[in-house]
């Protein structure tokens, strides 16, 4: 059955919202996602209901809590296909399950010398953790360079993956929206004996996601890019590398014991969620993920696909040569993040007029610095798209660039 896309629009009260008499327009979800009230509703009315501590305490409310919260890990897991719901750890977001990987998995395995490979496009979260890593341990650190359109070049990966102990790539990047061959990628990487890790912040929200095809050996992304709330993310692991390596954080509820010469670290996945968790955004994460599901992942993708269709041809048939547009052109192979420089005007300038209209888009680096220097700007205007967008919203953007020329002159 087709679905109602307008009545998913409904879904989200802050889109009701109207300032100085006129609507949002929200093209703002590659930074964070709108709520929709069914996330809304699970956490007030936990919050209401059923509010306890989770794990350690015995009483009915708390094995209730418990329950709810394990209930949100077996959500998470069947999303993303993961084999075990165990092998779900939950963070604060995808950069801390990142740096997880980075610090546990990194400070366990590499050693002076060592190669970790990532690319040209991908966010600082997973930059700069393996760069904290390489200034400690002595780690080369290799470069996926990229075509002209912005999808990655491929020509050798052979050698850079030669003697490389990781490969730790994003599934979507949050500034071009290229979604590179993520499964051909970590093949790619197993064959030369390295790991595989996947930034995938970007692509869960708005992809049927298989972690199994994949074949990946950590995957990481957000709530709150997904409809939930933030403070909370997950890292999916294979359940033998999170066996081996070390705990991130110690503290309580990641022992199984502590004597004075030592502990025990629990199992996973507590051995990783030192302290009390975010009790309320867990169980408004599990809401978001059956949210998504009730409408369906194949189908959010394909309406995003003719939605970002709708965009590029409607900014570029009106603008031309007055507006560059980064990244791939196929939506076939790119999500709904647009990023674009337009005429001369400042991205920033851009986002006070769009602003005035109560149109919401993000200017700047976009957390990329490596990207915006390959690409020659200091910044991008970025409108990113999700379930709830339509054509409206997208007319209204292009409308809106027509007053950004008139206020500086063009």
């Amino acid at each position: 059955m087709a679905v109602d896309w307008a009545a998913v629009r409904a879904d989200f009260p802050v889109l009701r919202r109207e300032i100085d008499g006129a609507p949002i327009v929200y093209l703002d979800s590659g930074n964070t996602s709108q709520k929709p009230r069914q996330v809304i509703e699970a956490m007030d009315d936990f919050l209401r209901t059923g509010y306890a501590p989770i794990n350690r305490s015995a009483y009915r409310l708390a094995g209730e809590a418990t329950d709810r919260f394990e209930g949100a890990r077996a959500a998470v897991a069947r999303l993303i296909n993961a084999p075990q719901a165990d092998e779900i750890v939950f963070t604060k977001n995808a950069t801390e399950a990142l740096n997880l990987v980075a610090s546990s998995w990194g400070g366990s395995n590499l050693r002076e010398g060592d190669a970790v490979v990532l690319t040209h496009m991908e966010h600082h979260a997973n930059i700069v953790p393996w760069q904290m890593l390489a200034a400690e341990r002595g780690l080369e650190i290799r470069w996926i360079p990229l075509t002209d359109d912005g999808q990655l070049d491929l020509t050798d990966l052979d050698r850079l993956l030669d003697g490389a102990k990781a490969l730790s790539f994003t599934a979507m990047s949050n500034v071009l929206g290229t979604i590179p061959p993520t499964a051909k990628l970590v093949e790619a990487a197993h064959t030369a004996g390295a790991i595989a890790i996947v930034d995938a912040c970007q692509f869960v929200p708005h992809n049927a996601t298989d972690v199994q095809a994949w074949d990946a050996d950590f995957v990481a992304f957000s709530s709150h890019k997904m409809c939930g709330p933030s403070g909370v993310g997950a890292l999916w692991g294979r359940m033998e590398l999170l066996e081996a390596i070390p705990p991130y954080i110690g503290g309580g509820n990641m022992i199984a014991d502590v004597r004075l010469d030592g502990f025990t670290p629990a199992p996973v996945p507590a051995k990783f969620e030192a302290g009390t968790p975010p009790i309320v955004d867990v169980i408004g994460f599990g809401a978001a993920v059956e949210y998504l599901e009730s409408i369906g992942l194949h189908e959010i993708r394909c309406h995003e696909m003719e939605l970002t269709r709708y965009t590029l041809d409607t900014l570029n048939e009106r603008y031309g040569d007055d507006i560059t547009i980064h990244g791939p052109d196929n939506v076939e192979i790119r999500g709904g993040v647009i990023s674009f420089a337009f005429r001369d005007i400042h991205p920033h300038d851009i986002s006070q007029v769009l602003d005035e209209r109560n149109i919401c888009v993000r200017a700047g680096h976009h957390c990329a610095k490596p990207l915006m220097r390959i690409l020659g700007a200091n910044a991008t205007v970025r409108a990113s798209l999700y379930l709830y967008n339509d054509r409206s919203d997208v007319d209204a953007l292009a409308d809106a660039l027509d007053g950004a020329s008139d206020i500086f002159g063009f």
